[in-house]
């Protein structure tokens, strides 16, 4: 039987229903048939089924040429994985009954909506016993029982983001049965609750995620380095206190992704502020697309990292606060205390040291893209060269929560001058990154360090690797474009840099 390239969900019904033994009821339940009353894609469909789930699952695979494995032995759950000619897949998930029947099943899952059933026996019917059709059409989360929550506290995180992800209001019972459980997620995993979190950061609102997340007691839980941030307040040209700002950051950080690396859509960008970011910044969409898209490991995408750097940012202005004598509020050396409670949190949460170190490199150089901008000049190529030196891919991720930053602490008080000079500095570093990575960010080495050490009889030291990098700062710096000149220019820093001065 070949399967077709659409992968109709309910086609993949028929193509099933043979399959099943005589007597064996079986059921497409949770997500797929949700989104399939949204009228929303469906890649993954769950199947609930009496009997031997186990055959079932592998004469499916063997008909429809898909890969079959045992997930969960325990459970009785199993996965077909079917792929079409153009490489798109689809995961179908078996699973034995929970309870003694459809009924328990449904009752035992987490909200109504994700609790509608259609009978393989008969596709054309839906199983709703719980009202969740009614629910969803009321754009409402409700609870399918009383102790829904305690029986898996991460649902508490999972109503947060399913709320905002369907825009549906969480029914008054509901939220007070997730706020009495917020404190039974301490005994759930951190890899579950990291999960959810990022799922919410890569989806929309996440400013609105820690809101509710705060007003259900999690947020102490699950980010508690953040909490003191609020009610701290800033000087001028800020105009919120610094977890008002973080919301607003993230709120902001959303709107920019959607317009410099989403699907563009004009009415996205009307807004003057954001149009003028389109105009400086629109022709790097594909490549701040692709930045955003690639994973440092699998299932955990770029785009909640960066949210998650947004949301720390600032996290070290409350042990950092200082008041001047003139009554200005200052935060000194704030970066490197909000980057060790970043580090921290990621611990924390298991991530993995790729992700902390980009995380950190992020927070740590949050401020770079504003310093370069705070001048009246054209940024050098030797600024360029150190910013991306020090912050390599992460520079691009710096770029975009500049951009926010700016945005959140001027708000309506942001002049245009001040807006065109951040989007002007974050131009000259993405141009560099993409179109003269060779020229300004990554020179080829016209010397290593054994031919410096031969040529002026050095010994092997620190002193000839700080020589080789003032030779590739004046590389990017265009001072210096072959050996010879090399050469040349390392001959005049040896002079200028006797022995035991250290540092060009």
């Amino acid at each position: 039987m070949t399967l077709p390239a659409s992968f109709e969900p309910l086609d993949l019904l028929e193509k099933i229903r043979p399959h099943l033994q005589a007597g064996q009821q079986a059921y497409l339940v949770g997500g797929a048939v949700r989104d399939l009353l949204r009228r929303k894609p469906v890649h993954d469909l769950d199947f609930t089924a009496s009997g031997d789930v186990r055959r079932l699952g592998r004469q499916v695979a063997n008909a429809l040429g898909g890969a079959f494995y045992v997930m969960d032995v325990a459970r009785d759950t199993v996965r077909v994985i079917l792929t079409d000619p153009q490489g798109e897949r689809i995961f179908l998930d078996f699973a034995a009954l929970r309870g003694e029947d459809l009924l328990a099943d449904l009752r035992a899952r987490d909200f109504t909506i994700n609790a509608i059933a259609i009978d393989l026996q008969a596709a054309n019917r839906i199983v709703d016993p719980l009202g969740g059709a009614e629910d969803l059409r009321r754009r409402q989360l409700r609870a399918c029982a009383p102790d829904s929550f305690e029986r898996d506290p991460v649902r508490v995180l999972r109503a947060v983001r399913q709320s905002l992800e369907m825009e549906l209001r969480m029914m008054p019972e509901t939220l007070r049965q997730a706020r009495n459980a917020a404190p039974l997620l301490a005994g759930t995993s951190v890899e579950r609750q990291r999960d959810e979190l990022f799922r919410m950061l890569e989806g929309r609102s996440p400013d609105s995620a820690l809101r509710l997340m705060d007003a259900l007691g999690v947020l102490d839980l699950l980010l508690p380095e953040v909490k003191a941030m609020q009610g701290v307040a800033q000087s001028k040209p800020h105009i919120l206190d610094v977890w008002e700002h973080t919301l607003k950051v993230l709120d902001w950080l959303g709107r920019l992704l959607a317009v410099l690396a989403g699907d563009y859509e004009e009415e996205s960008a009307s807004d003057l502020i954001l149009g003028l970011a389109v105009l400086r910044l629109g022709r790097y969409r594909q490549q701040l697309a692709a930045h955003l898209s690639h994973s440092l490991v699998p299932d955990r995408g770029l785009r909640a990292l960066l949210m998650l750097a947004a949301i720390y940012h600032d996290a070290g202005k409350p042990a950092t606060r200082s008041v001047d004598a003139d009554s200005r509020i200052r935060f000194l050396g704030h970066e490197q205390v909000s980057q060790r409670l970043a580090a921290a949190c990621g611990t924390r949460l298991a991530l993995s040291s790729a992700e902390i170190d980009r995380l950190s490199t992020i927070i740590t150089g949050h401020m770079r893209v504003h310093q370069l901008a705070d001048g009246r000049q054209a940024i050098s190529r030797k600024a360029i060269y150190r910013y991306f030196n020090s912050l390599d891919a992460a520079g691009v991720d710096v770029c975009l929560l500049s951009l926010a930053d700016t945005l959140a602490t001027y708000g309506v008080t942001l002049d245009a001058d001040t807006w065109q000079r951040e989007l002007d500095a974050c131009r000259a570093l993405l141009e560099a990154w993409w179109e003269t990575p060779e020229a300004v960010v990554r020179p080829p080495r016209l010397l290593n360090g054994h031919e410096i050490m031969v040529h002026f009889q050095m010994d092997a030291g620190r002193r000839v690797g700080d020589l080789l990098e003032a030779i590739r700062e004046a590389q990017a710096d265009g001072q210096i474009k072959d050996r010879e000149e090399a050469l040349a220019f390392a001959a005049g820093w040896l002079q200028a840099n006797p022995e035991g001065k250290g540092e060009h």
